[in-house]
């Protein structure tokens, strides 16, 4: 038998770790290649580790509440064969395990408390619960008292959302500093009459609307429109979608064939794939294309397709519906919804023909993709010109225009509305 050690793996370009929340497998349980193993939580998102070997767990290196870094084992697996077979096997898993040279465990470092947080209840909350719990001056008491819904009763961010919006004025909880949408001295003074309802932003909302606000204020926006006529593209799909849905086992819908355009776009045009710091231009060399997607609370999240060019449509499609369904079961990995160097929003899905998106910084351009129709277009033959019925959409390109221009922005757009306007009918999956 031989012993392979579980690493905690990155998850993202800022998470340097994660704390311990429940052990999904004890000592001496058989596991399955990629069956989940613990759950974590970090500044960010909650998220499960899978195993990267099929084995049984030898041992547990961390108790629940227990910090772990990145990069570090956390878990003991035991595999068939030898010690040195398992070693090459481990050394083959580029960043996920390492072969186990003594079975020494490392040290374990505990969750310091923070001074508005400490009670003799000993109720776990998560690193993203604490840290909200903190910015909005609510004890470690008041915490105990929210009722959660979570695993075995675990308060989420959630929970201390509703918490938040629903306290009154009468709350114990030390009331948090208002977030500034606009400078003091841009403010206008609103009157409302005594038939006027009320509405106070929920702290998401407020959230939001600083985040658009400093995007606004950050890059100077200009958007570019194009109307492009994608019928042989809707064709197509409609004549291979049972088909592909029958061999594949999910959908194909219209958004891989967007960022598929986008990915080949971005290599015609790369300075459309950058970010600015200071008055540096970074050309980023990996297409990570991040599709916003709406979750059933009515807020959004952009998890990112990496190395978008290097997929093919059935790769695209995979990701796009997995994505979207874990999105909304809030189960995305961190690292999932970082280090996008371009985005996608849909607004068609709405009925839209047509948005004006706001950047997602630090990127510098944001493309919205409207609603196909069918409309009476002319249509230019070498016999004269005719009116046909054609499925026509709006593109919408926002840009940073700081870093890029009308020429560029106009012609990256132009780009992607002859990629889909020119899609083959006759195209091939399989």
């Amino acid at each position: 038998m031989g012993e392979i050690k579980l690493i905690l793996p990155k998850m993202g370009e800022s998470v340097a770790e994660a704390t311990i929340t429940s052990w999904l497998k004890k000592e001496g349980d058989k596991i399955a290649l990629d069956e989940a193993v613990a759950e974590i939580a970090t500044d960010k998102v909650d998220s499960e580790i899978p195993a990267t070997h099929e084995g049984i767990l030898k041992k547990q290196l961390f108790k629940v509440g227990d910090i772990v870094k990145v990069g570090q084992a956390f878990a003991i697996i035991e595999v068939d064969g030898s010690g040195e077979q398992a070693t090459e096997t481990a050394a083959e898993v580029p960043k996920a395990v390492e072969p186990i040279k003594e079975s020494v465990p490392h040290p374990v470092q505990k969750i310091e408390s923070t001074p508005t947080l400490v009670s003799k209840s000993d109720k776990f909350y998560s690193p993203l619960v604490r840290s909200i719990a903190q910015k909005e001056g609510l004890s470690k008491e008041t915490l105990d008292k929210i009722a959660g819904s979570g695993k075995e009763g675990r308060v989420t961010k959630d929970d201390l959302f509703a918490y938040l919006n629903n306290k009154n004025t009468s709350n114990t909880a030390t009331a948090p500093a208002p977030i500034a949408l606009v400078a003091a001295e841009t403010q206008y003074k609103v009157v409302s009459s005594g038939e006027d309802e009320i509405i106070e932003m929920d702290r998401m909302r407020k959230l939001i609307a600083e985040h658009m606000v400093k995007s606004k204020q950050i890059a100077p926006h200009v958007t570019s429109f194009v109307e492009i006529d994608v019928t042989s593209m809707v064709l197509w799909r409609e004549k291979v979608k049972t088909e592909f849905e029958k061999k594949e086992g999910f959908k194909l819908t219209f958004t891989p064939l967007f960022i598929e355009a986008v990915a080949k776009a971005i290599k015609d045009f790369p300075m459309v794939n950058i970010q600015v710091d200071g008055t540096t231009i970074i050309k980023k060399k990996a297409i990570n294309i991040g599709m916003a997607t709406a979750l059933p609370s009515g807020n959004l999240i952009v998890p990112v397709i990496k190395n978008a060019d290097r997929l093919n449509i059935i790769g695209l499609s995979e990701q796009v519906g997995d994505f979207s369904k874990r999105a909304r079961e809030n189960k995305l990995k961190p690292d999932e919804i970082q280090g996008g160097t371009f985005t996608i929003t849909n607004v068609g899905t709405f009925g839209n023909i047509m948005g004006t998106p706001i950047i997602n910084q630090p990127q510098v351009a944001i493309l919205s993709t409207g609603v196909i129709k069918k409309k009476p277009v002319v249509v230019e033959t070498p016999m004269g010109d005719s009116i046909a019925i054609r499925h026509m959409m709006f593109l919408s390109l926002s840009y940073d225009h700081r870093v890029v221009d009308g020429m560029l922005g106009g012609s990256f757009l132009r780009k992607i509305g002859d990629y889909l306007e020119n899609f083959d009918i006759n195209r091939v999956i399989w």
